[in-house]
């Protein structure tokens, strides 16, 4: 029994630095995608595992029939793909109506849009970057429908610096 423990003790020894130099490539590796492709980790948690896009609250200042458009600002771009949790197929058509806080803090008409999913489920919208106010982190107000679908509320909260993000939403079918 002693020989084996010492046997497995030189084994663990010898193989440690390489495993610790295995797992140091592996980080590394990840580390540099993430930098590479900014967003990669929002779309892997959202696309990749088709885990339903979590709710949040409408907040009080939804107003519907938002006009179609993609763009209500400049300097902050969302972007992503709507999916279906069912089978992580997208889901074009789906009809994402967008509000935030206009530069001054205040919405209003002009920083309200509802946009189209195109035939492979992908949307783009523009805006300016959302201030924060009254103790909010700065965020875009969604709310996305789809025929066969749960219609989902939901916030993006906007990393700070970031000009643009990725924000795949993956929606629950109706049953």
């Amino acid at each position: 029994m002693i020989r084996y423990r010492r046997a497995l003790a030189e084994v663990v020894q010898r193989s440690y630095p390489v495993l610790v130099k295995k797992l140091l490539f592996n980080v590394s590796i990840l580390a540099i995608l993430a930098i590479s492709f900014p967003g990669i980790s929002e779309r892997m948690v959202y696309a990749a595992g088709c885990m339903p896009t979590e709710e949040d609250a409408l907040g009080p200042f939804y107003k519907p029939n938002a006009p179609i458009r993609s763009s209500v600002g400049k300097g902050y771009v969302l972007q992503g793909v709507v999916r279906s949790s069912r089978d992580c197929a997208a889901v074009p058509g789906a009809v994402i109506e967008l509000w935030l806080a206009g530069p001054d803090g205040g919405y209003d008409d002009a920083h309200r849009a509802a946009i189209v999913a195109d035939a492979s489920g992908s949307y783009r919208f523009e805006s300016n970057l959302p201030p924060p106010y009254y103790g909010r982190p700065p965020h875009i107000h969604l709310r996305v429908s789809a025929k066969g679908f749960v219609t989902l509320v939901t916030q993006h909260y906007p990393i700070s610096d970031r000009k643009e993000a990725v924000f795949d939403i993956v929606l629950v079918p109706s049953r």
